[in-house]
């Protein structure tokens, strides 16, 4: 019997990442639509290559920065203790990068994402007794949502990278939880116009996001190791748009569910 929740568990995260792939899909639907939504994308991936070639080349010496101690080991030692300092730098700016480049893309192309979200959101039925936030308010809601959002990614952003310099650790177990954590709060920033038209506050997003945590963890994992590939998140963001929308409609749904008032 123990094995089942363990299989239940990977199946829902199996279930999360097939949402990216349900906005891919919708690409074909509406091609156009979402080539439209990459220009925002390309425009600030420009701007991050640029910083993460600057970062790259930068990591050996910021690796000895932040390793003086090790000046006196013996070679072996201080060689391993600098390459996992590497690693653990490009990791947390890997983290860092993935996060805000999400936030100042949908910031950026805000008008963009906001056609494919609608577009989703009235294939799927429309939204009922949908709240019209004004423009500024909206704003200002955003921007707190998304400090609050980004303090608590680099807080532990900050302690994988802490845990990055221990040996085989920092290199197994630790990119394996940055990619968790960046999952998560891919999926909590991608989310926030289905909530916010619902009249939902960022503490209700992670409330019902958490109930389906393996799913929304899933979603966030795949869009995250797609982000890394050179150019990726340029064509998959407004897929990851489409996708968020259809895993926010189960998040809300599966609320309402649970007696915690209407969903959609």
């Amino acid at each position: 019997m123990p094995p089942a929740p363990a299989r239940s568990v990977v199946r829902r995260f199996f279930d999360g990442t097939a949402y990216l792939g349900r906005g891919l899909k919708m690409w074909g639907s509406d091609p156009r639509l979402m080539l439209f939504g990459a220009l925002p994308a390309l425009i600030v991936a420009a701007v991050y290559l640029a910083a993460l070639i600057v970062l790259f080349v930068n990591a050996p010496a910021l690796a000895e920065w932040a390793t003086p101690f090790a000046d006196e080991w013996p070679e072996g030692w201080r060689t391993a203790v600098r390459i996992a300092a590497i690693i653990a730098f490009v990791g947390l700016g890997s983290l860092l990068v993935v996060y805000t480049y999400t936030a100042i893309t949908l910031a950026v192309g805000d008008p963009f994402y906001e056609k494919i979200w609608r577009n989703v959101e009235n294939r799927l039925g429309g939204i009922q007794n949908e709240i019209e936030v004004p423009f500024w308010p909206s704003v200002r809601r955003g921007i707190l949502d998304a400090v609050r959002i980004l303090v608590a990614t680099a807080a532990i952003g900050l302690g994988l990278f802490a845990l990055g310099f221990i040996p085989i650790v920092g290199q197994t177990l630790v990119p394996v939880a940055g990619a968790a954590v960046a999952g998560w709060f891919l999926a909590l920033e991608l989310t926030g116009k289905a909530f916010d038209a619902r009249g939902r506050s960022l503490k209700d997003r992670r409330r019902a996001l958490a109930a389906i945590r393996p799913t929304a963890v899933g979603f966030g994992v795949a869009s995250y190791l797609v982000f890394l590939i050179p150019f990726g998140a340029v064509f998959v963001m407004p897929a990851a748009v489409a996708g968020a929308t259809l895993l926010s409609r189960e998040a809300l749904t599966d609320q309402a569910g649970s007696g915690s008032g209407p969903a959609l």
